[in-house]
């Protein structure tokens, strides 16, 4: 019995990619595959665009003008980097 279905199973593994292997030559058929698996792809590996969307950032660098402490820290960071950067140009 084991003989018997080792060919059928092949035969249809062989029928199978013969059959993709045809509706895969037209080339509307490829671009459709090609968006299928595309999309496929990202619902399994998003990529780091669409994570950052997901992320809650509700000012994004627009802070408020009566936030004295957001506009602190703001003013801070600027410094710091003129102030690397005058460090090692001196």
């Amino acid at each position: 019995m084991m003989k018997t279905t080792l060919p059928i199973k092949s035969m249809i593994v062989v029928g199978l990619g013969a059959s993709a292997a045809w509706w895969l030559s037209s080339k509307p058929n490829r671009i459709k595959a090609e968006s299928k698996l595309r999309d496929l792809k990202r619902k399994v590996k998003p990529t780091p665009f669409h994570k950052s969307e997901n992320l809650p950032i509700a000012k994004g660098g627009v802070p408020h003008p009566h936030d004295v402490e957001d506009n602190k820290m703001v003013d801070e960071g600027a410094l710091y980097s003129v102030k690397f950067y005058n460090e090692k140009m001196q």
